[in-house]
């Protein structure tokens, strides 16, 4: 059976027991600070466990795209060593919202596998929680009895709260669980060993397939347990493994998820991919590993980038770049590639995953371009990298190489520890590891110090009040605080939340920041710093709560900060519009901040933004804000009847039912954020800088409003202390040309006295020539800036063979060395010069390289030249 068809056939029966089939959310989560990426099928009805919102249907069904490769789900590391971890999986699941319960859930996940799918029932085993007394949780005797209708009991296994016990983190909903388990092993095998015994041991063929959670406890943070008011249901079975069970083999690699992604690779490279059934040599797993590496990751990266998550330096964005550029260096490394090639999956995993998931499809030149410069831009830093870890070798006294300078290669340049191993192993060196992994753990220790958070349990003082937003049309209410909480972290010290019943501030969402302000009661006031959204929750940030917490206060937006953000978030759907019509409709958002000082808007093409289009953008937006279109909105419209009359969705963004249109004039964009009532209100749009982000990605930032008048006033302020620097001429532009002709022609007069006295000296200097060892030395601290110490360096290097020359420089306070060292010598003699300035760059606090005749560095200390020179004899001694 192929996947697409599993695929569905899941969806299909579970729909058939009245289960609402929705869509994947997008594998980058926006809106929970929790996490970075969706790591489980559960992860998008957080809320709906916690009871911070109702859903749509009280049973659900999807399959959803999941990546674990951070946090307490790291499965990175093992990715391509084995044949079933993967970065991004796909989840099948079925949800139950207080609805049904244990029968159901075990009844029909064992109709689905053995009589929908007709898998063998001698194969299968089931887990029930053994209990655990120190938390007071019971044996699950009744998850017992449920499977003792289905299986023979020697094949129910009792598991522990590691195997059998479910968390969503370290507080929330949680509760005891039945896995299901396939072996997957030759009937000759299974016949020697049972599978019983293999469960849970990490045997590459008996696997777990489907877990079922019963949550029906939360986990409070004081470690102890609660009972749930509404039990759920809340199930997981991994689609590529049950791929594998139902394509009788014994490798999700050799599943036809993966097949096609690896004959690319296997036509791309020339390497040939073995599969499960054969024994590879050891070349052969090496070039199998990679192999996985690169179908498993490009599926992570490509599907990141779609939903909006661009590589980067920080974040989601760092997680993205290092999944990719471990792909690339294992195709670098094992295949032979030294030019991008993994962008040219794409194509293959679009034609693949399209039917289910068309963002793939619609995102692909998106996606094709990002990893192809991704590739060329880490392809340079690994040659750099191997041009860096020479220079460590050169330095290193013995055969160990520090595990310190190595960390530095990897921490700043990027470079892979692996490789940096297997490279020193091939020259016949050693790393200190231990020396490299108390480095890395001294970084990360200080990272997990810096990020770490803990929060208090809520104190809930208002019962089953559902919080509501009101700030669409008020900034100032009377409110109630319905629950608070407590929050340390080390890089805010202590802060605290709190939840009001009916508020006006916009919590931090689509791109636009919180709304700051303060609450007002009849004694105090406290200063609200930032409202952020967490699990369908708006979260308030103060740093001190009220000293009554029962008391009715009055909530009040910061007009002021909300009024500018207001401006800068109806300018970003006009730069939206203007783009779309001057660029193109290829333009598509990919992220934005609207904050009150500022815009950014990043975007789709392909192309640098020329002055002229800027113009033109500029004068569309203004062009729109001086016809005075008014704000025309549209509260819970049906997201179908939305997009079916024109609205603009984003690719990315997770949308309900129902949801919120914006209209000003043709711009009509879906949006939970504050605008103006008039475009009028704008007042004007200034684009300040334009560049590139990514591949395919340019981004633009702007002002609106007091921003631009004062952009204007600092401009005529700049253009007046011009004028007087020029004394006032009646043509300024004329006169700043004159000044330019006149310091061109006088720096031509100063190149040409530089080389003159550079002639000048050659003659003084050849009579300072020592012959030390056969070669001519030379070393001295000379008055000419770089370029003149070359050119003399050249002039007299010319006159004859065998010349070592050092110059020190000093230009602008900045201390250079020249180093020139004849081709002759550099073989016979072994010198050379990038060596050389390297060491005796340390003089003045510097460093430099260049080729083995001719090299330069600069550096920090003009006082260390001296000594610099005074050691250059060493190297002909």
């Amino acid at each position: 059976m192929k996947s697409q068809d599993i695929r569905k056939k899941f969806l299909d029966f579970f729909e058939s027991k009245g289960h609402l089939i929705v869509p994947s959310a997008p594998i980058v989560l926006k809106d929970d600070p929790t996490l970075m990426f969706n790591n489980s099928g559960m992860a998008q009805f957080k809320e709906y466990f916690l009871g911070n919102a109702t859903p749509k249907s009280n049973r659900i069904a999807d399959t959803q795209k999941c990546l674990r490769v951070s946090g307490k789900h790291n499965d990175l590391e093992d990715v391509g060593f084995d044949t079933y971890h993967h970065t991004m999986f796909e989840m099948l699941g079925n949800w139950s919202f207080g609805d049904y319960f244990k029968k159901e859930a075990i009844a029909w996940a064992w109709e689905f596998l053995t009589e929908e799918l007709k898998i063998d029932k001698d194969r299968l085993y089931v887990s029930v929680f053994e209990g655990n007394d120190a938390e007071n949780v019971p044996f699950d005797q009744e998850a017992w009895d449920l499977w003792k209708q289905y299986v023979a009991e020697d094949r129910i296994i009792l598991g522990n709260k590691k195997d059998n016990f479910w968390e969503m983190g370290d507080q929330g909903p949680c509760g005891p669980c039945s896995e299901i388990h396939v072996d997957l092993r030759p009937d000759t095998e299974r016949n020697e060993v049972s599978g019983r015994s293999l469960v849970n041991a990490d045997h590459p063929q008996v696997v777990e397939i489907w877990n079922n959670v019963f949550m029906e406890f939360n986990r409070k943070a004081d470690g102890s347990l609660e009972k749930l008011p509404a039990k759920h249901v809340d199930t997981g079975m991994g689609f590529e493994r049950l791929c594998m069970a139902m394509q009788n083999v014994t490798s999700n690699y050799d599943t036809d998820v993966f097949t096609p992604l690896i004959a690319k690779v296997e036509e791309i490279t020339g390497a040939k991919y073995l599969p499960n059934t054969v024994t590879p040599s050891e070349v052969e797993e090496k070039t199998n590993i990679a192999i996985r590496v690169i179908v498993d990751h490009v599926r992570a990266v490509a599907f990141a980038i779609a939903d909006g998550q661009l590589p980067s330096n920080n974040g989601a964005g760092y997680v993205i770049r290092r999944i990719l550029r471990r792909a690339i260096r294992y195709g670098f490394t094992f295949l032979g590639t030294k030019e991008p090639f993994i962008y040219q999956l794409v194509d293959v995993l679009s034609s693949q995953m399209g039917q289910f998931f068309p963002e793939i499809v619609s995102q692909k030149d998106l996606v094709k371009n990002v990893i192809k410069e991704e590739e060329a831009s880490f392809l340079r830093t690994l040659d750099q990298g191997l041009h860096l870890l020479d220079s460590v070798i050169e330095k290193t006294a013995g055969k160990t190489v520090e595990g310190a300078k190595a960390f530095e290669l990897y921490d700043t340049f990027g470079f892979p520890i692996d490789l940096t191993a297997l490279i020193l192993r091939e020259k016949g060196y050693e790393l200190d590891e231990a020396g490299f992994d108390a480095a890395m753990k001294a970084q990360k220790d200080r990272s997990r110090a810096a990020s770490e958070i803990s929060k208090d349990d809520w104190n809930v003082l208002i019962e089953g009040n559902v919080e509501t937003f009101e700030g669409y049309d008020k900034v100032e209410n009377e409110v109630k605080i319905t629950r608070i909480r407590k929050v340390e972290s080390k890089k805010d010290g202590t802060l605290y939340q709190i939840v009001l019943d009916h508020t006006p501030f916009y919590a931090e969402g689509g791109g636009q920041v919180g709304d700051k302000g303060v609450l007002v009661s009849a004694n105090e006031t406290i200063e609200i710093i930032d409202t952020k959204k967490e699990n369908n929750l708006i979260l308030h940030f103060t740093k001190q709560l009220p000293e009554n917490l029962q008391a009715v206060f009055v909530a009040k937006v910061n007009t002021d900060l909300r009024g500018k953000s207001s401006k800068n978030h109806s300018a970003t759907h006009l730069l939206h519009q203007a783009l779309r019509t001057i660029l193109g409709t290829h333009v598509e958002q990919k992220g934005s901040l609207v904050a009150p000082n500022y815009l950014r808007f990043d975007f789709s093409h392909f192309a640098k933004v020329t002055d002229e289009e800027l113009q033109q953008i500029e004068a569309f937006v203004n062009a729109r804000i001086q016809e005075q279109l008014p704000l025309i909105e549209r509260r819970d419209i049906p997201f179908k009847q939305a997009i079916e009359e024109g609205v603009m969705a984003l690719f990315g963004e997770k949308y309900g039912d129902t949801v919120r249109a914006i209209k000003f004039g043709n711009s009509m964009e879906l949006c939970g954020g504050i605008h103006v009532q008039n475009t009028a209100d704008i007042w004007a749009f200034k684009i300040v800088s334009e560049s590139a982000v990514a591949a395919g990605i340019r981004r633009i930032e702007a002002i609106t409003g007091d921003a631009v008048q004062d952009f204007y006033n600092n401009q005529e302020a700049t253009l007046k202390e011009i004028k007087e620097a020029l004394k006032n001429p009646q043509d300024t532009m004329k006169a700043v040309y004159s000044l330019q002709d006149e310091n061109a022609k006088l720096k031509k007069q100063v190149e040409q006295l530089l080389k003159e006295k550079a002639k000048s000296l050659k003659g003084d200097l050849l009579a300072e020539v020592q012959e030390i060892n056969g070669v001519k030395f030379l070393a001295k601290q000379v008055d000419l800036d770089a370029n003149g110490a070359k050119d003399l360096a050249y002039e007299i290097g010319g006159t004859a063979n065998n010349f070592f020359i050092l110059f020190g420089t000093v230009a602008d306070d900045k201390p250079m060395l020249t180093a020139y060292v004849s081709k002759e010598i550099t073989e016979t003699k072994g010198l050379n010069a990038g060596q050389i300035v390297r060491e005796l760059g340390k003089y003045i606090q510097g460093g430099g390289g260049g080729q083995a005749f001719f090299a330069t560095a600069g550096g920090k200390n003009p006082g260390g030249i001296a000594e610099a020179v005074a050691n250059a004899v060493n190297f002909v001694n």
